[in-house]
């Protein structure tokens, strides 16, 4: 049976599970964002009275004001979901505890960061505590809409002149056996994160019947280049120093002789961007850019040629490579079968924060205190977050989420079943304690 301690976090994360916080591309946030604040003021009324709120169209910005005159730092996660379609074992919105377990949308990406942010301040303003530097929450409505909140409030903070020591958002988690080989349990932090960038293909001609087809019509046309590209090595394939240092780390609870060859990443580079991509795809993604296409359009009829097809793709960009360089490889593979390339989204690429810096080192101090025996790696992230906007106010930006899960629990993120052990919830509360007070 979890404690009482346990119980309650669960109680009141579930709570805030049971507000279907779902964005949608291109629409305001709706009544539930307003639901939502209203149930954190009532879960947190100590630190909302301690902290300036700003309320920015369904995301909040909150600033809990220090004694000192340090740069502030910044924790931040948002707290809009995706949708939670097909059959769950529990329904996505109902914050069922059952198995030991907290189920629902949310669970994980990322409104239990969000709950152990919140309730560790709350605790601290309850007890009286002051902050030595400013502390700075910020929690996003559209993060898994494209981030335009995180955008708005880094640039609005950008112009007030605030910059940040350091901020932590979401990101890697606490894994067992992160990789294959590697045998012991790991935190993973992010310090960059690749930049996502959507591409629209269209093929034209004049169309016609499709009882006279000719040769190399639009989607026969995309389909050779997506064949194409997904079998060409577009992209060049490099190690990057996050990766390195990772691969090191890594190393260290494994066996002979991938123990010597990670252990060693710059002496076998040529080794390791062959064996990586046949790892998993996650590890190969860390060393090339990649173009997964999404979207697709043709005809409005089964018998009609169509005179424009197009498909989209979404273009993850590696830092050594840039997003110039990617796109214009990829254009000229177009160009080979008529094929224009227009660019829907750009991206935007966030430097890499050094795992020698002063906030990965304070991250580090956190998770030996509260996770004994968990090794602190650094990673390069292939998906995308807020926080690659805050680059713009902060040197320092990292992503983590102090989560013990399992591979099981990660893959339900953004997929069925999504939860959360109740037993993870106190050690990431008692995390952002120490983040906040040693800072």
């Amino acid at each position: 049976m979890p404690d009482a301690r346990t119980t309650t976090y669960a109680q009141r994360l579930s709570r805030m599970i049971q507000i279907p916080t779902v964005s949608v591309d291109q629409q305001p946030a709706g009544d539930h964002f307003d639901h939502f604040h209203a149930l954190l003021h009532e879960l947190f009324p100590t630190l909302f009275r301690c902290c300036t709120c700003e309320n920015l169209d369904g995301s909040f910005l909150l600033c809990w004001k220090g004694s000192g005159s340090d740069a502030p730092i910044m924790l931040m996660h948002h707290h809009d979901v995706v949708e939670a379609p097909g059959q769950w074992k529990y329904p996505p919105f109902s914050g069922t505890i059952a198995e030991d377990k907290l189920w629902g949308r949310g669970t994980l990406d990322t409104k239990s960061g969000l709950f152990a942010i919140l309730q560790a301040a709350e605790e601290l303003a309850v007890s009286g505590y002051t902050p030595r530097r400013d502390i700075w929450f910020f929690s996003d409505c559209c993060e898994e809409t494209g981030g335009a909140g995180a955008d708005r409030v880094s640039a609005g903070l950008q112009a007030r002149g605030i910059r940040f020591a350091m901020v932590l958002d979401e990101g890697g988690m606490i894994l067992p056996e992160p990789i294959g080989g590697a045998m012991g349990t790991y935190a993973m932090v992010g310090l960059g994160e690749k930049g996502s960038v959507d591409l629209q293909f269209t093929a034209r001609s004049h169309g016609g019947h499709a009882s006279t087809p000719g040769k190399n019509t639009p989607l026969v046309r995309l389909g050779k280049f997506m064949a194409a590209a997904e079998k060409s090595p577009l992209f060049d394939a490099d190690i990057s120093p996050a990766v390195c240092q990772m691969f090191r780390k890594l190393s260290q609870t494994m066996k002979q002789p991938l123990r010597f060859i990670l252990g060693h990443p710059e002496f076998f580079k040529p080794l390791l961007l062959k064996l990586m991509p046949a790892v998993s795809n996650t590890a190969g993604a860390m060393l090339r850019t990649t173009l997964a296409f999404t979207m697709a359009h043709g005809s409005d009829g089964a018998n009609v040629l169509p005179q424009e097809a197009w498909v989209v793709g979404n273009m993850r960009v590696s830092h050594h490579q840039g997003e110039a360089s990617s796109i214009d490889a990829v254009r000229r593979l177009a160009e080979k079968y008529d094929i224009d390339t227009r660019v829907l989204r750009p991206g935007v690429m966030s430097p890499i924060t050094s795992h020698q810096g002063e906030a990965f080192r304070l991250v580090e101090r956190a998770v030996n205190a509260v996770f004994p025996g968990v090794i602190t790696s650094p990673y390069l992230m292939t998906a995308a977050t807020d926080c690659r906007f805050m680059s713009r106010v902060c040197d320092q930006c990292l992503r983590f989420a102090p989560f013990l899960i399992s591979h099981e629990q990660m893959a339900s993120v953004h997929g069925l079943n999504e939860n959360i052990d109740l037993a993870a919830l106190a050690p990431a509360v008692d995390f952002y304690r120490f983040i906040i007070t040693e800072a």
